[in-house]
């Protein structure tokens, strides 16, 4: 991961931008620049992973135009090969140098023909700034209002934190210019559906998300997997080890006392093949995390918040034992084919519809936690189930076959890989564990006996009575908006809402967002 900060409001300095960098130096340890020109100022903190030279450091410079992008940009060397053809040339091996070339060329026509996660802030020749995200919002850009009325840009609310007065999430496939916000690309807006049966949807995932992790797996740093032992990431590291020539290098997270991963990521490491590590985390350990990992994520969510405490001490445990700088990871598989929630879906366009709204927010949940656990440990996320490809595939598939009409959960892409070996049926038809319930059931209830033991009752209905956007309604969640108040006052709308299944369906009215207070959780995770 990088950070990247930039904007034309002349009542910020370079101090300023260099006060505000000293907050994510971890995002980006390897080096930090910022240009000033008369179109305004742009900053740069840089994690190595394409293009390690020296000539890969940006902000690049193009033309009187500059430009500073965290992200990858996938199938970059044909665009290059492209650009080259035209007259260009280029300095680096970085992917992102190509993006003032394309520029030049397209214009903002640029940001729909990228297959890539980023985030990028753009100084134009003619003084414009130009800045945009991409569809699923894997990499974070934040933003905020000076006093003058234009926009200060950055990677994370903690760059922003005292020189604006509200900071708000850029919103997933837009671009900014001229002051206004533009929709090039929303995956969860779908008009029409595929006319693939089962059998050729399931073609259709395999041969996509295979695809999708052989381009996550070009990289001039070391690569690793987080392994949890259920399907999502045993396919991505399943995928990944078929690709490679040699083992790679797993890692799994646990309790102490009653972690189910544990388990079930030794088997799939075990039938895959792979380097495996496994991380034991105690109470104590999950207590002392809680407020680092608030404040580092700048939520106060339940649900990630208690999925991230695991993933922040691995992917600790990762960065201070190995050189493993890209960590592959199987977030955004839910929002796509549905969590144990989604089988109390009355009807298929419901369905559908829950399918858009998960993918339209989760930029503020599943793809938030990835981003900071990973990148406050100085290294890269990189999501395969959010490629573009393959998500605009299975969100145009009819909603009908997606659902749980099959008596298990994400039959889809289970069939996808049934008769291969990329893993024993008993792992590939495993019913789901909620990550943060995974790791050990024990974890959460250490949460709520810790929150249980800093309120009264008394304390509890009034305290969250003076939160009027996204009151807390446990006082777990009052733990949380009260810490996340101490970092980021007054911010609380960086976060739509509490994450929770769809109280509208019936089956649905519960007062936790764990999947284990669902009815049909059943054995998962057993």
């Amino acid at each position: 991961m990088c950070t990247v900060i930039g904007t034309q409001s002349s009542l910020f300095t370079r101090q300023d931008l260099e006060q505000a960098l000293q907050a994510t130096i971890s995002r980006g340890p390897d080096d930090m620049r910022i240009i000033a020109n008369d179109a305004g100022i742009l900053g740069f903190q840089r994690l190595a992973i394409m293009g390690l030279t020296p000539e890969g450091m940006q902000p690049f410079e193009l033309n009187g135009a500059m430009a500073v992008c965290n992200g990858e940009i996938y199938g970059f060397r044909s665009l290059k090969n492209q650009l080259e053809e035209k007259g260009y040339t280029f300095a680096s091996d970085s992917d992102c140098e190509i993006l003032l070339p394309m520029f030049e060329e397209y214009g903002t026509d640029m940001f729909v023909m990228l297959d890539a996660e980023y985030a990028c802030i753009l100084l134009t020749a003619d003084g414009r700034i130009v800045a945009a995200r991409d569809p699923f919002g894997i990499r974070p850009l934040y933003y905020g209002l000076a006093a003058d009325g234009r926009p200060l840009f950055a990677s994370e609310p903690k760059n922003l934190t005292g020189l604006v007065q509200e900071i708000l999430p850029f919103p997933p496939g837009h671009y900014y210019v001229d002051g206004e916000f533009h929709c090039y690309r929303d995956l969860s807006d779908v008009q029409d559906h595929l006319a693939d049966d089962v059998t050729a949807a399931a073609e259709g995932i395999r041969k996509r998300l295979v695809e999708g992790v052989r381009k996550r797996l070009d990289s001039d740093a070391p690569l690793g997997y987080l392994l949890s032992g259920g399907l999502d990431s045993s396919l991505v590291c399943a995928i990944g080890q078929k690709l490679s020539d040699k083992p790679i290098r797993t890692f799994a997270i646990g309790m102490d006392t009653d972690a189910i991963d544990l388990k079930y990521a030794r088997q799939a490491a075990d039938w895959i093949g792979t380097d495996h590590t496994e991380i034991i985390m105690t109470k104590q350990d999950v207590l002392d995390a809680l407020e680092p990992v608030i404040r580092t994520l700048a939520t106060y969510d339940i649900t990630t918040i208690r999925a991230s405490i695991g993933m922040y001490l691995i992917c600790r445990a990762i960065r201070e034992t190995t050189d493993i700088r890209v960590l592959l990871t199987g977030e955004i598989s839910d929002e796509l084919f549905g969590y144990k929630y989604t089988d109390y879906a009355p009807d298929a366009q419901a369905f559908q519809d829950e399918a858009a709204k998960r993918v339209h927010e989760l930029h503020m949940y599943d793809v938030l936690r990835a981003d900071r656990c990973i990148s406050v440990h100085s290294m890269e996320a990189r999501v395969p189930f959010g490629d573009l490809d393959f998500a605009d595939y299975v969100m145009h598939l009819d909603p009908a076959i997606k659902m749980n009409t099959y008596n298990k959960g994400k039959y889809l892409l289970r069939r996808a890989f049934m008769d291969t070996d990329y893993l024993p049926e008993d792992l590939l038809m495993r019913e789901k564990a909620a990550f943060s319930d995974a790791v050990g059931h024990s974890m959460a209830d250490d949460l709520k006996a810790l929150a249980e033991e800093t309120y009264t009752d008394e304390e509890f209905e009034a305290r969250r009575k003076q939160y009027t956007h996204a009151q807390p309604f446990t006082k777990e969640s009052l733990l949380y908006r009260e810490l996340f108040e101490k970092y980021y006052p007054g911010q609380s709308r960086m976060v739509k809402d509490f994450w929770m299944p769809n109280r509208e369906w019936d089956g649905c009215q519960v007062s936790d967002p764990s999947a284990r207070y669902l009815a049909n959780y059943g054995a998962s995770g057993e």
